[in-house]
């Protein structure tokens, strides 16, 4: 469920992974390879809020992704 804050709209991590059509823990790994920018904005508590431009960033590095048997079909040739 989207916050708003100051008249923004924000969205947390679940919300944005399930929109995305990854899981937490690959959007994660992502960050930790330097594979995505980490968003600019957090909340008190110090949680990630995605923009819709970062939903836009995060869908465009899933579109990237190719799948396991891709790749090794890409390598057998």
């Amino acid at each position: 469920m989207p916050i708003v804050i100051d008249g923004k709209t924000y969205y947390r991590t679940a919300e944005v992974c399930r929109i995305a059509g990854v899981s937490k823990s690959t959007f994660f790994r992502w960050l930790r390879q330097g594979s995505f920018i980490d968003v600019a904005n957090f909340d008190r508590r110090g949680w990630r809020l995605f923009t819709k431009e970062d939903i836009k960033r995060l869908k465009s590095e899933v579109g990237q992704i190719k799948p396991v048997k891709e790749k090794q079909q890409e390598k057998n040739r």
